[in-house]
């Protein structure tokens, strides 16, 4: 019977390190498998991953394209299916919608179109998405930008 106290590997699975830098007998000893000079060599000798030995780098290589708007008003996004089965008594705000877990920020939420609303329910948000507008007023709620 095995038990976690008599527990081995297969043999031949592992096998032992090569101890490098262990005299002349090892056939590893003096310079440790390293050879004799240059940047290989020495401890911490090894450039980075992506060094390329002096050849003029991809990362340099390549054209630079576009730009990064430092302006730009991102928006946490809700669905409507995500809304419809919430059962919130009074207006569904951007506050309670962090609270249920739906949304990270309360600064800046847009509700979109996607799944139906079952009864009418008042919804606060910075943005709509034209369907979702629609959807709303149609089951009879309303939609209230922020």
């Amino acid at each position: 019977m095995i038990t976690l106290s008599n527990l081995k590997n297969n043999p031949g699975s592992r096998k032992n390190p090569k101890r490098v830098g262990r005299g002349i007998g090892s056939g590893t000893g003096k310079t440790a498998g390293r050879g004799q000079k240059g940047q290989k060599s020495r401890s911490g000798g090894k450039p980075h991953p992506w060094f390329e030995g002096g050849q003029m780098p991809l990362q340099r290589r390549l054209p630079k394209r576009g730009f990064t708007n430092i302006f730009k008003k991102s928006y946490d996004l809700v669905n409507l299916k995500s809304l419809a089965d919430l059962k919130v008594d009074g207006a569904l705000t951007p506050q309670i919608l962090k609270d249920k877990g739906l949304v990270r920020g309360v600064d800046a939420v847009k509700v979109l179109g996607d799944g139906e609303l079952a009864g009418a329910v008042e919804i606060h948000a910075h943005k709509f998405s034209k369907s979702a507008l629609q959807k709303i007023e149609k089951a009879g709620g309303k939609a209230v930008v922020l």
